[in-house]
């Protein structure tokens, strides 16, 4: 349980560190960090470690999330010829503040909200729901395209976290399903930057205000 509750500080750390890293290199690299936090996540269940599904859905998430996708952000990123600075709407220490005030309200909601007695462990609920807001953060308070889909992923890590307590009641093949759905996501999204920016040389979002016929 004390190895578990580290994972979980961990994965609030990773949070805040999105919302106060400046440049694009780094948080592509902090994707990384999370995605592999998040493959160790289901082994920690103490009823599930020993169960070969939860085993195939942590490389799965391995793969994926810490190799897969940080791969192509990276790849992404080293093709755009863009500022790698993150160029914010909220300024950063703006939205760290947001980030602590979101992690002390998932922590004030998880002792309102009446869960079945051991569906979430310790720090489990107040990690998952301060990921989806980094996330959602990051997608409203960011100017560059790709810092949004760095945003996306983050979220969708949180709604991931959110379901592993389910993790051992054979649910692996809805998992992956999600998992492969975000895979295409990306995909699509990587796709669509590269032709914003090959087409408009930026991929500041704020620009397409001033569109004109």
């Amino acid at each position: 349980m004390q190895l578990f509750q580290s994972v979980m500080v961990a994965l609030i750390c990773v949070n805040l560190a999105y919302l106060a890293i400046t440049r694009l290199r780094s948080l592509a690299r902090l994707t990384a960090v999370q995605g592999t936090l998040l493959a160790v996540v289901p082994l920690l269940f103490p009823d599930t470690a020993s169960h070969a599904h939860v085993w195939l859905l942590s490389l799965a998430i391995l793969a994926i999330k810490a190799v897969g996708f940080p791969w192509l952000l990276a790849r992404t990123l080293a093709r755009l010829e863009v500022n790698p600075v993150v160029e914010p709407y909220l300024g950063f220490n703006l939205s760290l503040l947001a980030g602590v005030c979101g992690l002390l309200f998932s922590l004030w909601l998880e002792t309102r909200l009446p869960f079945p007695p051991g569906l979430f462990p310790p720090l489990l609920f107040p990690a998952a729901l301060t990921t989806i807001f980094t996330g959602l953060t990051l997608v409203i308070a960011r100017k560059k395209a790709l810092t949004q889909v760095i945003g996306y992923l983050a979220a969708e890590n949180g709604i991931f976290l959110l379901g592993t307590p389910l993790s051992g009641q054979g649910s692996v093949w809805l998992e992956l399903s999600v998992l492969l759905d975000i895979f295409v996501a990306v995909f699509v999204m990587g796709i669509a930057i590269h032709h914003i920016n090959k087409t408009f040389e930026s991929i500041d979002v704020g620009r397409f205000c001033s569109l004109r016929d």
